[in-house]
């Protein structure tokens, strides 16, 4: 009977485990990073930023840099006084830690006038888990068919 009632917990367990869901790495600018000549509203429309996802900036440090400003410096491209806003090493990670709008301009004279400006909306939460693949759906399913038969193998055997 024993081996019976923790076959039945080991079913339960393998068919009520949540999907697990993990935050997301945006590279800004995908492959061409962040430099002039990219539309970067164009790169965030569609995409969907949560709390704990986090931001990747990749660029050549020797002429470009980010820094983190308020919605006004970004209207008017306005660099912040304050350094500490900035981040200058051309692979700079920020992590999107509270919910609202964010603003992101290159600080080089003329750069945000020329589109290197990037506005994003972090929603609270996380994101949604991928839909299973077919291979994992196979996966479950096969093992419930098993879970199953050794269900009724243990049945038979504990009735007889």
């Amino acid at each position: 009977m024993a081996i019976h009632r923790s076959l039945v917990i080991l079913a339960i367990v393998a068919l009520k485990t949540p999907a697990i869901s993990l935050a997301t790495d945006f590279v800004v600018g995908d492959d061409d990073g962040w430099k002039l000549g990219i539309k970067y509203e164009d790169w965030a429309k569609g995409k969907q930023f949560f709390v704990g996802d986090t931001l990747e900036f990749k660029y050549n440090a020797t002429v470009h840099n980010v820094y983190k400003v308020k919605g006004d410096n970004f209207k008017s491209c306005t660099v912040p006084s304050n350094n500490s806003l900035g981040s200058f090493t051309g692979n700079d990670t920020i992590k999107l830690a509270t919910t609202g709008n964010k603003w992101y301009i290159c600080g080089v004279n003329g750069h945000c006038d020329g589109g290197m400006k990037l506005k994003i909306t972090v929603l609270d939460g996380t994101a949604p888990a991928p839909a299973p693949s077919a291979a994992s759906t196979l996966l479950a399913t096969n093992f419930q068919i098993f879970l199953g038969m050794i269900f009724t193998i243990t049945s038979i055997v504990i009735v007889y």
